[in-house]
């Protein structure tokens, strides 16, 4: 328990910059982004590099004090919010902030954690290179959250999740000792790959401090899609074939419905239907050119969207005549959360199932949770490409909010997930467990799975003081 003598140590090694325990600065840092998990904090601690998080975990190690490790707070899971206890400390890695060093022959940057995606996007700009990992809270994101929960985003059809794009780690183990994962080996055989274990860790095994990130070559010109379809079946089709045809100039492929996009239009300033036309489903392309040689991305989508056309794939079809255009249509796919949760209170699942079932999913599943919960209505959206939906489910009108969450909400959560595992799915796929998920993975993960993680988490951290009560179920 962090009582007033203990935390003075903290306090005075620290300095104001580092140290606060006024309730009023902690505030903002004790809500998860969607406002599902409130908690308490006896401080919010923010060091300014490696050596003072060390010194963070040992001084927690003594005092037997709970750390939850907090990049931009943008998490969906409430993976860095605190328990109700007051007892433990939020450890923030906004300060370290820092881009240390570019490698611009390898396009290896090294990040600190607390650098945020937008800026870390505009650093390799500058050298003529690009990170291609984008998602809608790349403004407050930052590498280490993105490294802890092994964040996808809408360019993993082509360059992977978080974990394909690490090349090296720095972290702070649960006993102080400080990681030295930095060098970016193409071969390493000595046993056990330590970096995998705390990408998507989550904080439970260690905090990571710094990254070494790959970079792609900046782009050479790229074009933006905006397709209507009838049905996410034949948005899958049309995905097949633009595969087959592009192959990997096809970087984004997502699907959102006519619900959701009217959602965001009606909630984001600046946003417009980007078809005169209305259709029940919509598909958000992208196709890139990172070689002059290469056919230019426009005129390759010109041609296969008239094929697409002639084979019945698609109803309606515009390309972004600008890069401002280009962005005005990432804005409106980047915006669906944001627009759901201003219509009003929602369930938010961030599930997987394998590509060729996605479709499936969306039009059998939807219509079961409507029918069974009147009133509901589902949002069914996301990475068509990696077979990643983002599966909304908005309560009825004039609900009881805490009552339906409590109540029709976790019946509907648990169903949604029954449904996943028969599918061969996951009920994470980008977002990480945290501690909103961490119930129904325990109820639903194989035995063999779960105690391996138990082991590994018991193993690195046997005080528990690494953000307990997130990812790995101990009951």
């Amino acid at each position: 328990m962090a009582n007033i003598d203990v935390l003075s140590e903290l306090k005075d090694f620290l300095g104001p910059k580092g140290f606060n325990d006024d309730p009023h600065a902690m505030a903002p840092w004790l809500t998860d982004w969607r406002g599902r998990y409130t908690g308490r904090a006896a401080a919010l601690v923010s060091p300014a590099n490696t050596r003072e998080v060390a010194e963070i975990v040992r001084w927690a190690a003594r005092h037997r004090t709970a750390i939850v490790p907090q990049g931009g707070n943008s998490g969906m899971v409430a993976g860095a919010t605190p328990d109700g206890s007051g007892n433990q400390i939020i450890l923030s890695l906004r300060r370290m902030d820092k881009i240390l060093a570019f490698d611009t022959d390898n396009g290896l940057v090294h990040c600190q954690a607390g650098v945020i995606l937008q800026n870390l996007h505009e650093a390799a700009s500058a050298k003529g290179r690009r990170f291609p990992l984008t998602l809608g809270g790349k403004g407050s994101a930052t590498i280490g959250g993105l490294v802890s929960t092994n964040a996808g985003g809408t360019q993993v059809l082509r360059h992977g999740t978080m974990r394909q794009l690490v090349a090296g780690i720095e972290a702070v183990l649960p006993d102080g000792s400080i990681y030295d994962g930095l060098s970016p080996l193409k071969k390493d055989n000595r046993g056990y790959d330590l970096k995998h274990l705390l990408i998507g860790g989550e904080g439970t095994i260690g905090i990571v401090t710094s990254a070494i990130v790959q970079t792609v070559p900046a782009l050479v010109d790229r074009c933006v899609v905006w397709v209507g379809v009838n049905s996410p079946d034949d948005a899958y089709r049309l995905l097949l074939f633009m595969q087959t045809q592009a192959r990997e100039k096809l970087e984004g492929f997502e699907i959102l419905p006519q619900r959701a996009l009217n959602a965001v239009i009606k909630h984001i300033s600046g946003t417009r239907a980007p078809l005169e036309t209305e259709h029940r489903w919509h598909v958000l392309m992208e196709l890139v050119q990172d070689d002059p040689s290469q056919t230019a991305p426009a005129t390759l989508a010109t041609n296969l969207l008239e094929q697409a056309i002639e084979a019945a794939l698609i109803q309606n079809a515009t390309l972004a005549s600008s890069e401002a255009q280009a962005e005005a249509f990432w804005k409106i796919r980047d915006s669906i959360a944001e627009a759901e949760r201003a219509e009003g209170p929602a369930l938010q699942h961030d599930i997987s199932v394998p590509v060729a079932a996605m479709s499936r999913f969306i039009i059998e599943e939807s219509p079961v949770i409507e029918r069974e919960w009147p009133g509901t209505k589902t949002v069914a959206f996301g990475h068509l490409g990696d077979g990643n939906i983002h599966f909304h489910v908005k309560a009825p009108p004039d609900v009881d909010t805490a009552h339906w969450y409590a109540t029709d909400g976790k019946a509907i959560t648990s169903h949604i997930y029954d449904r996943v595992l028969a599918y061969a799915g996951s009920l994470s796929a980008e977002h990480g467990i945290g501690q909103a998920k961490i119930a129904e993975f325990a109820r639903l993960t194989d035995p063999t799975r779960l105690s391996a993680l138990k082991a590994i988490k018991n193993a690195f951290d046997p005080l528990g003081i690494m953000n307990p009560g997130k990812l790995v179920p101990l009951a």
